[in-house]
């Protein structure tokens, strides 16, 4: 593919990726990069993702210092830029990082930064989005899409399933968790649904808003090609790292409590917030369905995770790349 130029010393365009060292991130800035793109990644750490370097050539991807609780931080990470990513959210709340700032304010700060410059903004917020939700997470997305369409109403806005990869949270967490548990625990009886979107995928939409040839001011849902229960989930993900565990279904006011204590760790492995996200399906709406703000849509057909989820989870069966079938 042909990159755009700016125009100026018919240099490629330059864009700028807030949270781009994160696991999204890295897939997004690998998709620019191959695009011919020039890449300023936007962290609060630039010192500790140098692994992004080899994603491109020699210069093309730059580490910047930025944080979104910080305005002048992000007003230096966006000037002179052409277009601006903010793949930016968090699961969990610690220390500094709120929902409120980072997922709401920060949104609002990034748009305006964006608007300032008169440049186009891609914002990733989440399937769970909603102004009503009981979770603190789901509704922070949500005012951080009104914040964003407010500001920019041109802005394109993506709201994937759950995201799975090579660096995923969720099946590495439940695979990690079945090399030394006896069972697995199934969070409100493990009938929420999910639709399980690659990040390859995820990355590939984001590029191609930078293309521009996605239309401006819409909001696109992105969902795998096979809605899953959370246990169909865990079944298929035992079946790749020929595991067998007993799955626990858990009733909701339990979970709650686990959430409660677990929440208190520094780095905890369930929230109180997120039981309280996972009582709502995950899917991607019919309204988006018929109006074409999908993959399909768009002209992308999704990956399963029957492709991926070998892979990577490999790592976690006993015998390694083998099966205990082949083994035999």
């Amino acid at each position: 593919m042909a990159v755009e130029k700016t125009g100026i010393l018919n240099k490629p365009k330059l864009v700028t990726v807030f949270g781009g060292s994160g696991f999204v991130g890295r897939h997004v800035v690998a998709a620019l990069a191959q695009r011919g793109y020039r890449v300023r990644v936007a962290v609060r750490r630039p010192t500790l993702a140098p692994y992004l370097q080899p994603l491109g050539n020699m210069g093309q991807i730059q580490a910047v210092q930025a944080n979104l609780r910080y305005r002048w931080s992000i007003d230096r990470a966006v000037r002179g830029a052409d277009h601006v990513i903010n793949l930016v959210g968090i699961l969990a709340e610690g220390g500094s990082q709120r929902f409120n700032a980072i997922q709401a304010s920060g949104a609002r700060a990034l748009a305006e930064a964006a608007r300032a410059e008169g440049i186009p903004l891609t914002h990733i917020s989440a399937i769970g989005a909603d102004p009503q939700s009981a979770s603190a997470y789901g509704r922070t997305k949500a005012e951080g899409e009104k914040a964003v369409r407010e500001t920019l109403p041109d802005a394109i806005i993506l709201r994937p399933s759950i995201i799975f990869g090579p660096e995923d949270s969720f099946f590495n967490k439940f695979a990690n968790m079945a090399r030394f548990s006896p069972f697995l625990p199934l969070i409100g009886g493990g009938k929420t649904k999910f639709q399980p979107v690659y990040v390859g995928d995820v990355a590939e939409v984001v590029a191609r808003t930078v293309d521009g040839t996605l239309e401006r001011g819409k909001i696109y849902e992105l969902g795998g090609p096979e809605v899953m229960s959370f246990r169909r989930c865990m079944e298929e993900m035992l079946e790749v790292i020929d595991r067998k565990r007993v799955l626990l279904p858990i009733p909701w006011s339990a979970a709650k409590i686990i959430g409660s204590v677990a929440g208190l760790l520094p780095k905890p492995p369930l929230t109180r917030d997120q039981v309280l996200l996972l009582q709502h399906d995950n899917v991607v709406s019919s309204e988006a369905a018929s109006e074409g703000r999908t993959f399909e849509g768009i002209g992308i057909r999704p990956t399963g995770t029957d492709v991926v989820l070998p892979t990577y989870l490999w790592r976690f069966r006993e015998q390694g790349q083998f099966t205990k079938k082949g083994m035999a």
